[in-house]
């Protein structure tokens, strides 16, 4: 079992940066794969970024955004670069048994959500 709670949303100028922080609990962490996805009201939630297991493959599904984790730490981080309005949503860490998946039906642990806007 593992609980997720994501940390450093907020509000930033177009062109800014933000990194998010997921902190996981429990003693299998190191066994999950790891996701970062978002949703905009009235849009479908969308996968941002994924990382295996030790973080060996890697997927940035949005370009401008990397996905990273310390095992040690139980904790997942997403770096935002060069943020557009367009990228305003709540952002979500998800964990997934699976050694990998860019498939959110396959994240069965998620966050609460952390909030990012982008101001233009």
């Amino acid at each position: 079992q593992v609980q997720l709670v994501e940390s450093g949303g907020g509000l930033v100028q177009a062109g800014g940066s933000l990194r998010l922080s997921c902190a996981a609990s429990g003693r299998t962490f190191g066994s999950y794969a790891m996701g970062w996805f978002r949703q905009a009201p009235g849009k479908e939630r969308e996968l941002v970024a994924a990382i295996s297991w030790r973080g060996g493959a890697t997927s940035y599904m949005k370009g401008r955004f990397i996905i990273s984790r310390d095992n040690a730490k139980n904790t997942v981080y997403l770096q935002m670069i060069s943020l557009q309005p367009e990228d305003t949503a709540v952002y979500y860490c998800a964990a997934s048994r699976a050694q990998y998946s860019t498939r959110d039906e396959d994240y069965v642990y998620w966050g609460q959500g952390t909030q990012v806007t982008v101001s233009s």
